[in-house]
C-alpha cells in the first residue's frame, strides 16, 4: 500500500476535507509522504476543547468532518494506544493520559521556557499585566507560559491553551515574524477557517499589524480578541529565525492604552525578548 494510507483512492473533494482538518494545504496534502491515517487520529485528538472531557464518536465527526465509520475505527485504535479513554455507561471518549504524557515531555524539554519565565515575570511584575509565550499551533496559537503581574486582573490563559491567530498580539506577533513567502501561505490557511464575511477585517488587522511591526517593532491588539482587553506583543525567533515564537502583554483597556503601549509597554516588551534571546541564541 502507498505510504499516503488511501489518498490514491480518494476523490479530490475528500483530499481538500483532509487538508482542512488537517491543518495543511491540499496540495500537501496530495504528498506522498503523508500519511492519512495518521492525519485522522490526530485531528481526532485536536478535536478537544479545553472546557469539556467527554465527546461521543457523533460529536467526533461532526468536528473533523470525518464518517462515522472512521471515526469509530480510530477512537477505537486511539483508546488501544492510551490516547483515548472509553466511559461504556456515557458511550463517550475522552483523552487519555498518553496525551498527557507527550505534553509533559515537550514541556520539559522546552529549553526556552525555563529560560524566558524569569524575564517574562520581572516584566509582568514592571508593567502590571500578563505577559504570554506562545508557539504555533496550525492555525492557533498554543500558550507555552504565563506570568501574571496585576494581582487585580489575571488573563486567565493556561499553558496548553490555544488562542486565536489573526485576532491577538500573540497571533499577530507570529505573522509578523514570517518571511512574506511563509505570512501568504499562513494568511491564506487562516483565512480558509473563518467565514467569507469576516476575511477581510481579519485580514485587515493582520496587515496593520505587519505595518505596525514595520514602523515599531511590535504589534497590537486593540479589542480585536476581547473588547475589555489589550495587548502589544513581538516575535522570537531563535536560532536566526530556525524557531519562531512570539510574546505578548495583555491587560485591561483602563490601564494598557495605545499611547502606554506604544510609549512603555511595547518597548519593554522588545527590551524583554532581546534579553531571552541573548541566553537562548
Amino acid at each position: 500500500m502507498s505510504e499516503r494510507a488511501g489518498f490514491d483512492s480518494e476523490p479530490p473533494a475528500a483530499v481538500e476535507q483532509l487538508a482542512t482538518e488537517a491543518g495543511i494545504r491540499a496540495e500537501e496534502a496530495q504528498d506522498r509522504r503523508f500519511v492519512t491515517a495518521l492525519a485522522r487520529g490526530l485531528a481526532i485528538l485536536r478535536c478537544y476543547k479545553r472546557s469539556e472531557r467527554w465527546l461521543a464518536n457523533s460529536e467526533i465527526a461532526a468536528r473533523t468532518g470525518l464518517p462515522r465509520p472512521t471515526v469509530s475505527r480510530l477512537t477505537y485504535t486511539l483508546t488501544r494506544l492510551g490516547y483515548l479513554e472509553h466511559s461504556l455507561r456515557l458511550e463517550k471518549y475522552a483523552l487519555g493520559a498518553s496525551v498527557l504524557a507527550l505534553g509533559h515531555a515537550f514541556l520539559a524539554g522546552e529549553d526556552v521556557r525555563s529560560v524566558a519565565r524569569p524575564r517574562m515575570q520581572a516584566l509582568a511584575d514592571q508593567v502590571q499585566a500578563t505577559v504570554l509565550l506562545g508557539a504555533l499551533d496550525q492555525t492557533q496559537m498554543v500558550v507555552l507560559e504565563v506570568c501574571h503581574g496585576a494581582q487585580a486582573f489575571h488573563i486567565r490563559r493556561e499553558v496548553g491553551e490555544r488562542l486565536p491567530h489573526g485576532t491577538t498580539a500573540l497571533g499577530r506577533a507570529y505573522l509578523a515574524g514570517l518571511d512574506p513567502s511563509r505570512f501568504e501561505l499562513a494568511l491564506a490557511g487562516l483565512l480558509a477557517r473563518v467565514p467569507k464575511a469576516e476575511r477581510a477585517a481579519l485580514r485587515a488587522g493582520i496587515e496593520q499589524a505587519r505595518a505596525d511591526h514595520a514602523a515599531h517593532g511590535f504589534v497590537f491588539s486593540l479589542g480585536e480578541w476581547m473588547p475589555e482587553l489589550f495587548a502589544v506583543g513581538v516575535p522570537l525567533a531563535i536560532n536566526g529565525g530556525e524557531r519562531l515564537l512570539a510574546l505578548s502583554v495583555n491587560g485591561p483597556i483602563y490601564s494598557m492604552t495605545r499611547e502606554r503601549l506604544l510609549q512603555e509597554i511595547g518597548p519593554a516588551l522588545l527590551a524583554a525578548r532581546d534579553s531571552i534571546l541573548e541566553r537562548v541564541g
